[in-house]
């Protein structure tokens, strides 16, 4: 059975679930949350929540947790993928599609980043039309664009070398 526990967060209540060794969900407010879980915070989740507030802070650029989301072989390959967006970029659905090797799956890849069960752990905002426009996200575009903001102005801020 997973545990779920609600955190307030600047992005409203976010809710975040488990399955006791790795975290499966990320409710957003509004969201429909199943009902076969125990309301409890475990450590995990605790950590969950932890590195949440430091990624919406700008302290934290990366997440250190163990995630199961759970999909299709497809969608799983196409969740990888969206961890390998650097923090501050974005992506096309096409870029995306071409990196798994299948450069005709934009459509595809789309369902699956509508599908993702973790946002912002796996990060399907950093996905974005070919014409670089915002389309489609879970928590509304106005939640996307507000963490690619977020994003966008803390990696400005960073200290980066290039060699």
């Amino acid at each position: 059975m997973k545990s779920i526990f609600s955190y307030q967060t600047v992005l409203g209540e976010i809710r975040i679930a488990e399955n006791g060794a790795a975290i499966t969900n990320l409710y957003f407010q509004g969201d429909t949350i199943p009902t076969e879980v125990v309301v409890q915070e475990t450590e995990l989740l605790r950590e969950a929540a932890q590195q949440l507030r430091e990624y919406l802070t700008g302290k934290r650029t990366n997440f250190s947790l163990p995630l199961a989301p759970e999909g299709t072989r497809f969608m799983l390959h196409v969740w990888e993928a969206l961890c390998s967006i650097p923090y501050g970029d974005t992506r096309s659905y096409g870029d995306v599609a071409n990196s798994i090797g299948k450069k005709k799956a934009s459509r595809a890849v789309g369902m699956a980043n509508n599908k993702n069960p973790i946002p912002i752990f796996i990060p399907c905002h950093r996905v974005v039309g070919k014409n670089g426009k915002l389309v489609g996200y879970r928590g509304g575009l106005q939640m996307k664009e507000r963490l690619l903001e977020l994003e966008k102005h803390l990696y400005k801020n960073e200290c980066r070398f290039n060699y």
